[in-house]
């Protein structure tokens, strides 16, 4: 199982997306609520309270 780069959670095997940045790196999105919020908005997972981040579970 794979964790969503931005907010922790678990994605499933054939679920969400992988996306490939410039520099080769990749991230994995699990819903577009996630993807919004990481590329649109800018948001930096340990700053949104929902995450597992935001609450102090994920490092």
């Amino acid at each position: 199982m794979v964790e969503c780069t931005f907010c922790g959670k678990e994605i499933e095997k054939g679920k969400g997306k992988i996306i490939v940045k410039k520099d080769g790196s990749f991230v994995n999105i699990c819903s577009m609520k996630c993807e919004k919020n990481m590329f649109k908005l800018k948001r930096r997972p340990h700053k949104v309270k929902w995450t597992a981040k935001g609450q102090g579970k994920g490092e």
